[in-house]
C-alpha cells in the first residue's frame, strides 16, 4: 500500500462517524428503494416512500430550526446605507463623501437614467 492509499485510509477511519451517518441514512435506503421499485409488490414501495417523506420532513425541520451562532452577529450589527455612509465619512472625511455623491449624480445625468425621479 502506497503512502497515498494509506493516508486515504487513515482519513476514512478518522472520519468514520461523519461518513457512517450518510451511508446509513441515504445510501442504504436509496439502494433498498431502487430494489423495492423493481419488485411488483406495492407494499415495499409504500414503506420506502414513507421513509423518504419522513426523512425529508425531518431534514427540512432540522434545517429550518437549527441554531446558527453566526446569525446572531448578522442581526445585531446595523448594516444599512446610512451606517455605511457614516462609516465612510468617519474614515475618509465629508469632502470625499461629497465627491462620490457629485460623481454619482454627474454620471446619472450623463446616462439619462434616473433610478429615483
Amino acid at each position: 500500500m502506497g503512502s497515498g492509499a494509506g493516508s486515504f485510509l487513515k482519513v476514512i477511519l478518522k472520519n468514520f462517524d461523519v461518513l457512517a451517518g450518510p451511508v446509513v441514512s441515504l445510501v442504504y435506503p436509496l439502494y433498498a428503494s431502487v430494489r423495492a421499485i423493481e419488485t411488483k409488490s406495492p407494499i415495499d414501495d409504500q414503506q420506502w416512500l414513507t421513509y423518504w417523506v419522513l426523512y425529508s420532513l425531518i431534514t427540512l425541520t432540522e434545517l429550518t430550526f437549527a441554531k446558527d451562532p453566526d446569525l446572531k452577529d448578522v442581526f445585531s450589527k446595523p448594516d444599512d446605507i446610512l451606517t455605511a455612509a457614516e462609516k465612510y465619512i468617519e474614515e475618509n472625511g465629508p469632502d470625499a463623501f461629497e465627491k462620490i455623491i457629485h460623481r454619482a449624480d454627474k454620471s446619472r445625468r450623463n446616462d439619462n437614467y434616473a433610478i429615483f425621479s
